[in-house]
């Protein structure tokens, strides 16, 4: 490890054939906004093994670190930042006698992912501050997040620059680097950092991007991206178009917001109008436009409502251009409504279940202002993923032509599917820290229920006849018929309905997912028009009042929440409860009043009818029993489920025999066709 005072200039050559490249730089967040300071640096001196108690990830383990760390930020106090402490886009305050720590999820260096999939063996850190007295202190931490400290400088006049030589060689399993500043006797201007390294002249070059941008009746949302997007400096170098798919009635060009856009992006902006043909026709066509373009390196899919961090963008396509092989590089996605909160850091799929979640390890909703960066273990340990969502994921040009584009699906699973198909290929995706957008998390959705449950289910199990290893996708279709079983006893009756139409298009084969794709949203809400359960109410006087048969037992309402072994009495006693007709009582007035955080199936299904409010709090529903319907969707889901797994692995072959056609750009070139030559604003 090295420490010298010597000026960094990126084009200089430091051995021969080799070049110094930035591969990134301390930025401070946009307009000085403090919602989201902590991600970007830290105040809180915190322990280095604040996970002390931690074995595992048990929920007691979670609660004695939580105590700790609140005794001890409480005993030692934690500094509160100004915004004016923020003095420009890359440089930073730090008031007398303080210290600010930058191993933050924005500025701390994610060296194991950066050993992993890249040819960089070693980064120069170099710090400029400015501010006698002040001291710029190294520290690493180790896959299991131990922290040690690695080396530091002290500012001995006005100005320093000061530069650290760090190997990645002990990163394998995973492991970040970063720095803290302590100001003495004066405030200590931290000016900039950057983090650089030599590498081959002929992989210097940058690669460039097609943005592809798929918008639908989210005109403000959109516009103000576009002018993210055209303030960025550096992006100019690296952007070559933003191609925005607009599928909607409310337009983006309507927007008050658009004509700045329009300005600050120029002739790098076009706005192709087509059918609403979903996030995968949207995405499908950006990915149609890179490759008929020619001129970009990659293509970066942004969903339309998110804000970006566009030195994320940046970041993704300097890891990209340095990976050893064509690499797909996805961002994390942080709370909108909390911003300091990550939602997705790192996605799979279960191969046996063949559903997504959090990979091993990652603990989703993490708050960044409860607990940073250097005091929580799992975020040290390398996140291997299968996919990475597209609200931001850059992909090779390259892999769309060996893979080809994305699946005719609409909406939901069309990312994985690509991931998954890719990974097939040899081709692996990186979520990288650093890379980030803010979105609407999914949480706060009602996508189970509604009329996207017939594309969950659909896409579902085309993904899985596509790459299940297992024998009719392991578990994939008897966790299919449970679930099926769940929505009867909850009275849900249009979800099933749903779920069973997306069953029967599966079994009809892939032929037709192109010819479907702009007319199979309206044919499913058409088909759940007049259930009590898919009619939803704003207004809560609406609906009667509540009244029951007889009161509950003791005062005590049925419990949200049950335990593994009454969840199993209760499975096989709800579905023989619903054979009995129902209180006629109940059919006018219903028997109980129930929040969307306790609509659980094993409470549902206790009363014969019940007001139930969706997740996103606009709206109710009248839940109603009715025997009848119950007996015969539960008949047709027995048929459908057992005709699915008898002919599943000839359907399977089917769908992996068609999958290179269904996803080449001439099949998309066909449903394109309407819209290919229409009117484009540019």
């Amino acid at each position: 490890m090295t420490v010298t005072h010597t000026q960094v200039d990126p084009a200089t050559e430091d051995r021969p054939g080799t070049v110094r490249v930035l591969l990134q730089r301390q930025i401070m967040p946009r307009d000085r906004d403090t919602d989201v300071i902590k991600l970007y640096v830290d105040p809180d001196p915190a322990a280095l093994d604040a996970d002390k108690y931690e074995i595992g990830h048990t929920r007691a383990a979670h609660e004695a670190n939580a105590i700790a760390n609140r005794i001890q930020s409480a005993a030692r106090g934690v500094s509160q930042i100004h915004p004016d402490q923020v003095e420009s886009r890359t440089a930073f305050r730090v008031v007398q006698g303080e210290t600010m720590s930058f191993g933050t999820y924005f500025n701390g260096f994610a060296a194991s992912y950066w050993r992993r999939h890249t040819i960089v063996d070693e980064v120069r850190l170099t710090v400029r501050v400015r501010g006698e007295g002040a001291t710029v202190i190294v520290y690493r931490s180790l896959a299991n997040g131990r922290s040690q400290r690695v080396d530091s400088a002290i500012n001995a006049s006005g100005s320093g620059e000061f530069s650290f030589d760090l190997p990645l060689k002990p990163f394998v399993d995973g492991g970040w680097y970063w720095y803290d500043v302590v100001a003495a006797d004066e405030d200590a201007v931290v000016e900039s950092a950057e983090w650089t390294a030599e590498v081959p002249a002929d992989r210097a070059d940058r690669g460039t991007a097609t943005i592809a941008i798929t918008t639908m009746n989210r005109q403000d949302f959109c516009a103000n991206l576009l002018l993210e997007l055209g303030r960025s400096i550096l992006l100019r170098d690296l952007v070559d178009e933003v191609v925005v798919m607009e599928q909607g009635t409310q337009k983006v060009a309507d927007s008050e917001v658009f004509p700045a856009a329009k300005q600050a992006l120029g002739s790098r902006l076009r706005i192709i109008e087509q059918g609403n043909i979903g996030g995968s026709g949207g995405f499908a066509r950006g990915q149609y436009e890179a490759l008929r373009g020619g001129r970009s390196t990659y293509v970066l899919m942004l969903d339309d409502d998110v804000e970006c961090e566009t030195e994320g963008i940046v970041r993704a396509i300097t890891f990209g251009d340095l990976c050893r092989r064509p690499t797909i590089v996805g961002g994390h996605m942080f709370s909108i409504f909390q911003k300091t909160q990550l939602h997705s850091f790192g996605e799979r799929v279960s191969p046996y279940s063949f559903w997504w979640g959090p990979a091993p390890d990652v603990i989703p909703s993490w708050d960044f202002a409860e607990r940073n960066l250097r005091s929580t273990r799992w975020l040290h340990k390398r996140v291997d993923v299968d996919y990475n969502g597209w609200f931001e994921c850059l992909i090779p040009v390259s892999t769309l032509r060996e893979v080809g584009l994305s699946l005719p699906l609409f909406i939901k699973w069309d990312d994985s599917e690509f991931g998954l198909r890719a990974k097939a290929a040899g081709i692996p995706t990186v979520s990288l820290p650093g890379s980030a957008v803010w979105h609407v998390p999914w949480t706060d959705k009602n996508d189970a229920l509604d009329w996207q449950s017939y594309f969950h289910v659909r896409n579902r199990m085309i993904a899985a006849l596509l790459h299940s290893q297992y024998p009719r996708g392991g578990r994939l279709v008897r966790e299919s018929f449970n679930h099926q079983v769940k929505h009867l006893v909850s009275m849900q009756y249009s979800t099933v309905e749903l779920r069973h139409r997306a069953l029967e298009d599966v079994l009809r084969g892939p032929g037709r997912l192109h010819e479907t794709l702009p007319t199979t949203l309206p044919e499913i809400r058409s088909l759940v028009q007049g259930y009590d359960d898919a009619t939803l109410v704003s207004d809560p006087s609406v609906f009667p009042e509540v009244k029951r048969h007889k009161l509950p037992r003791k005062g005590r309402e049925a419990s949200p929440v049950i335990s593994g072994r009454q969840a199993t009495v209760q499975a096989l006693l709800q579905p023989l409860r619903q054979l009995r007709r129902p209180r006629a009582l109940a059919q006018t007035h219903p028997e109980a009043e129930i929040t969307a955080q306790d609509a659980k199936w094993h409470k549902i299904a206790r009363y014969d009818s019940a007001i139930v409010s969706m997740p996103d709090g606009t709206a109710a529903a009248f839940y109603r029993r009715d025997r009848d319907k119950f007996v015969d969707l539960l008949r047709r889901t027995v048929d459908i489920h057992r005709r699915l797994a008898s002919e599943w692995d000839d359907l399977a072959e089917t769908y992996r025999r068609a999958l290179p056609a269904i996803t080449s750009p001439e099949a998309w070139e066909q449903t394109f066709g309407p819209w290919l030559d229409g009117p484009a604003d540019d």
